[in-house]
């Protein structure tokens, strides 16, 4: 098997949340279970951080990842979804798995894959596992996939728990209400193991406080601490709320013993593109016109770069915007600004909504463009149309993001 085939195979033989929905869920750990044990418990091999949250995650888990790279650790870091590359998923100090390693894994256990019926992120989360037990990081930053309690990574017991915030998404899966999510989310917290919390709510605040007192566990609100003023490469306003979260973070860390100085913790902070490769948030592509792309696709992740985008405007507003097909447009049309130009689209995944249909739904609320075929197409026309001074923004989904970037 080449890699390519090997991808291919993960993505098309095996169930993807993130290209057919709710059919790739499962839900218990069993199969994960399963699969920790014919591996060996990898996961048992390491030391981890778990971080969880509806917004701000990813973000969260690369500032751990950058911070602690610069203390001098080895750092693991397995994240979801990836923009380009699968093995964006699996990286140590920033270097993505190999591929040789990737098909070597498949090769090795794809008749048991077969056999219990796997799905794609079981085995993606028992493949990242196993490569960092195996590579003998000194410790590895953990992103949920999706919720917690029963997400394929929540069989490891970190030395700290952190949950970013709690928003209403995915609520097919996680609940309809934001107390139903804060516990899904919430069931990452283990026994002893302290559990920082980066935003405090009123309707979540007491479900983490009590899943926090029956696991005998500290908890931390890092919004409660005072601001450091602390600056990171990741622009996006909403990254401050994520800095406070992952500085409470290492700052558990240290209590454990980790080593980390405060220039550590500056310069971590200031170099997490550079450290770790992340991609995709208020990420600039060029100038003139200016270029942003941003991966927030809920209502909490847009009203953050709604408020900020009139901050870049010198000039016209254009939007080349997308989303998934499982998407509550009405949740977040009213975000959206009604003086831009809108090029709608349809990212190439089963799961994306027909642009003709995102058009239709946000014509009801005032929203003004034209449909395209592909988003490259659309990305194409926004930059005919705009001047120099104009700003073009990207979103509404992680894949729109993945195409153009």
């Amino acid at each position: 098997m080449t890699y390519q085939s090997t991808v291919d195979w993960m993505f098309s033989q095996l169930p993807m949340y993130q290209s057919q929905g709710p059919s790739a869920l499962k839900k218990d750990l069993s199969n994960t279970l399963k699969l920790s044990e014919h591996l060996k418990f990898p996961e048992r091999k390491f030391r981890s951080v778990h971080v969880a949250g509806t917004n701000g995650k990813g973000s969260t888990s690369h500032m751990i990842a950058s911070v602690l790279q610069e203390a001098g650790y080895k750092v693991g870091l397995y994240t979801s979804p990836h923009l380009k590359d699968f093995r964006e998923r699996i990286k140590i100090n920033g270097k993505a798995v190999s591929k040789q390693f990737v098909i070597g894994f498949i090769k090795r256990n794809q008749t048991f894959f077969q056999k219990n019926k796997l799905s794609f992120f079981e085995m993606t989360v028992g493949m990242a596992f196993d490569y960092l037990a195996k590579q003998q990081v000194d410790i590895a930053i953990i992103e949920v996939g999706l919720g917690g309690r029963l997400d394929s990574t929540n069989i490891i017991l970190p030395e700290v728990s952190v949950i970013t915030n709690i928003g209403l998404d995915h609520t097919q899966f996680l609940g309809e209400t934001l107390k139903a999510i804060a516990y899904e989310k919430g069931g990452i917290i283990k026994s002893g193991t302290p559990v920082v919390i980066g935003e405090t709510h009123n309707e979540t605040k007491a479900v983490f406080e009590e899943l926090a007192s029956k696991a005998n566990s500290k908890i931390v609100f890092a919004d409660r601490f005072k601001d450091r003023e602390l600056e990171s490469d990741l622009k996006g306003s909403y990254q401050s709320k994520n800095i406070k979260t992952a500085v409470q973070a290492i700052e558990e860390l240290k209590l454990k013993g980790y080593k980390v100085t405060d220039e550590n913790l500056i310069k971590g902070l200031k170099t997490v593109v550079v450290n770790t490769g992340l991609m995709g948030r208020w990420q600039v592509l060029s100038e003139h016109p200016k270029v942003i792309c941003d991966t927030a696709h809920n209502r909490e992740g847009l009203t953050c770069i709604m408020e900020q985008l009139p901050s870049e405007l010198n000039g016209a507003l254009h939007i080349v915007f997308g989303v998934v097909n499982d998407k509550n447009v009405d949740r977040i049309a009213d975000l959206l600004p009604k003086n831009a130009f809108y090029y709608f689209c349809t990212p190439n995944i089963p799961r994306g909504l027909e642009a003709k249909t995102l058009q239709i739904s946000l014509m009801a609320y005032g929203l003004q463009g034209e449909v395209f075929n592909s988003v490259k197409e659309a990305y194409q026309k926004a930059l005919d149309y705009a001047q120099p001074n104009d700003c073009i923004f990207i979103g509404g989904s992680t894949f729109v993001v993945a195409e153009i970037i």
